[in-house]
């Protein structure tokens, strides 16, 4: 059979018709997850301390300003850990988990951007920061003027009607009002770490306003947990490589390095402060730290630490998110004496949860591997054995991952 050119015209135009009207369909693949959503959601809700029940509730309605989100992971953080235990915020009921991410949906017909003007779409991946109060300090570009600290969170809100108010759960309802950033650009492991990495993109900005941070400077990081490990890396980007961590346990002194740290102590090899202290300068070649963060909730290592800093030094305290107990230093000679300037930092700013986004891939440019500190992953219906893993502290960052 002949075709002549006219027939072959019509072919490609009939052909490009027929993929032009699938077009809507492939560009947004999560549309038909709308028509997915069950009509129920679990919840990993803290009903007495230290028992998560998995909880079943109606789906709830999404308004015109809402955003819902299929949860892919959250991670363990401190203060889940502090609200497991003790409750120290009286909140059981409660449905926790701050440190989540998952893929939208469904949204309202008013969600047209996210909190940094960027599109948003079902099937884009999101974090959320806070919930907007009434206060004019707290704006996305706020210079550094106000932490968030005094903001309601996802993971930390009073149990209501909707009872999606956590991230250890299939869904949560994100509502009118709340920050919220498409980080469709981040992998799953990293999209996990944005919230405990803001903590110290905030932290070294603070430590930056004392005019004693720089590149050449001797930095000292007392405590490997993930708080620490993370400000390693966060020095590390900046361009800072005389780092010495300090820790008392051998395996997490050892991943400080893989973060960036160019040497360490282990202060269970020391007797006495004033050991411990010279093992400290003996890395520095003789010399105390210019700079050092406490990123323990120790009394006792804040009281340590001032030890660690040459005259004119400067310490950023950021270790105690909640109350742990008082420390016992000497003015004169921790502070007066050696004219230390210290600052404190707690939680973030907007601006820094955004700058948070371009630190993880500067890490992973450098090679720094992140996603390592992840060590164990628990889906939601064992969320209790993973909060006990998390208390006997054998692992880095515990999270919950849903398949």
């Amino acid at each position: 059979m002949t075709i002549n050119e006219k027939d072959v015209a019509a072919l490609v135009k009939a052909v490009l018709d027929e993929m032009s009207k699938g077009q809507p369909q492939v560009a947004r693949p999560a549309c038909s997850s709308q028509k997915e959503i069950p009509k129920t959601a679990r919840v990993a809700m803290l009903t007495a301390l230290e028992k998560y029940e998995i909880k079943e509730f109606p789906m709830p309605e999404v308004g015109d300003g809402d955003i819902l989100v299929k949860v892919e992971g959250c991670g363990i953080c401190g203060t889940d850990a502090h609200e497991f235990k003790r409750d120290p915020f009286g909140l059981i009921p409660v449905a926790l988990g701050h440190e989540g991410t998952g893929e939208i949906v469904k949204m309202g017909k008013n969600v047209k951007k996210d909190s940094a003007g960027k599109d948003l779409h079902v099937g884009d991946k999101v974090v959320t920061c806070m919930i907007f109060k009434d206060n004019p300090d707290i704006t996305m570009f706020d210079l550094n003027k106000q932490n968030v600290g005094g903001a309601d969170v996802y993971g930390l809100l009073p149990d209501d009607d909707i009872h999606l108010n956590g991230w250890f759960a299939d869904y949560i309802l994100i509502r009118e009002g709340s920050t919220v950033f498409n980080v469709s650009d981040l992998d799953l492991y990293s999209r996990i770490l944005i919230e405990p990495a803001a903590v110290l993109v905030h932290a070294v900005e603070r430590a930056k306003t004392t005019g004693i941070l720089r590149f050449n400077s001797r930095v000292a990081v007392q405590g490997c947990g993930p708080i620490g490990l993370i400000c390693i890396a966060v020095l590390r980007t900046m361009g800072i490589e005389n780092i010495v961590a300090i820790d008392g346990n051998a395996q997490r002194l050892e991943f400080a390095n893989e973060m960036g740290a160019t040497k360490s102590v282990n202060f269970q090899d020391y007797k006495g402060i004033d050991a411990l202290a010279g093992a400290v300068a003996d890395r520095f070649d003789g010399h105390l730290a210019d700079f050092a963060f406490q990123c323990t909730g120790s009394p006792v290592a804040h009281s340590n630490i001032y030890k660690f800093i040459r005259n004119g030094g400067g310490l950023c305290e950021l270790g105690f998110f909640i109350n742990g107990g008082d420390a016992t230093i000497n003015p004169h000679f921790d502070i007066c004496a050696k004219e230390i300037t210290t600052v404190g930092s707690w939680v973030y700013t907007l601006r820094d949860y955004a700058t948070t986004f371009d630190f993880l891939k500067r890490a992973k440019g450098i090679g720094l591997p992140l996603e390592k500190l992840i060590t164990d992953t628990f889906p939601l219906e064992e969320i209790n054995e993973a909060h006990q893993k998390n208390l006997a502290m054998t692992g880095l960052k515990i999270a919950i991952i849903n398949k």
